[in-house]
């Protein structure tokens, strides 16, 4: 995905190729936020069936794997925030490890069904997150058959590539740097750079508080 990026030094840039980076940011951000996070990992809102698929179809195009393995991990998360058992905590594991390493370890490959059993009885959930895979490739298929190199580099690989740094930056940095407004027996903080990335994300004391 990183390499994809390099593609812009070929295709070069528009207003359109950005303004589609853009927008396609905002959708995927808001799709795991509502979505994968909000809706999927605390359940925080209802809503229909329907609205439902679409909610996690949107979040899986954002690349981050598929929304019941990424609302279990979460809930595990939030269980053992910042001890031995938190899958990526950088104050026990270290900010690379929790920025990034933990998604690329083999060890985290898998989910424990148990932690998501409310949503894992949807079978469309669980194909959506068993070929999560097919979500971010067919919005880079349609991209470049619509746009060509150019909308592919930045409407797929650089949009993507910069949503996952800033969705990742909640596990690290929003765990090291910034304010506490609640004496939370994590290390979560609050950090508004974080925020205006990640569409609110960043407040992310007030969230574990």
């Amino acid at each position: 995905m990183h390499a994809g990026c390099l593609l812009v030094f070929i295709t070069g840039t528009s207003a359109t190729a950005l303004a589609v980076a853009a927008a396609l940011y905002v959708v995927r951000a808001w799709g795991l936020t509502a979505g994968y996070h909000r809706y999927f990992a605390h359940r925080s809102f209802r809503t229909s069936r329907v609205f439902q698929f679409i909610l996690a179809l949107i979040g899986a195009s954002a690349g981050q794997l598929g929304p019941l393995w990424w609302a279990s991990h979460h809930r595990v998360h939030h269980r053992y925030t910042d001890t031995e058992n938190d899958v990526h905590s950088p104050i026990v594991r270290g900010f690379f490890w929790s920025h990034k390493g933990w998604i690329l370890s083999c060890r985290y490959v898998d989910y424990d069904e148990a932690n998501i059993r409310d949503f894992a009885r949807y079978p469309e959930l669980r194909f959506i997150t068993r070929y999560h895979f097919i979500a971010p490739i067919g919005l880079a298929a349609m991209l470049f058959f619509t746009g060509g190199l150019q909308l592919l580099a930045w409407g797929f690989f650089v949009s993507s590539v910069a949503l996952y740094h800033a969705t990742f930056c909640v596990n690290s940095v929003a765990h090291l740097f910034g304010s506490r407004r609640f004496d939370t027996r994590d290390g979560s903080r609050n950090n508004a750079v974080v925020a205006l990335l990640t569409l609110g994300e960043g407040w992310h004391n007030n969230h574990h508080r």
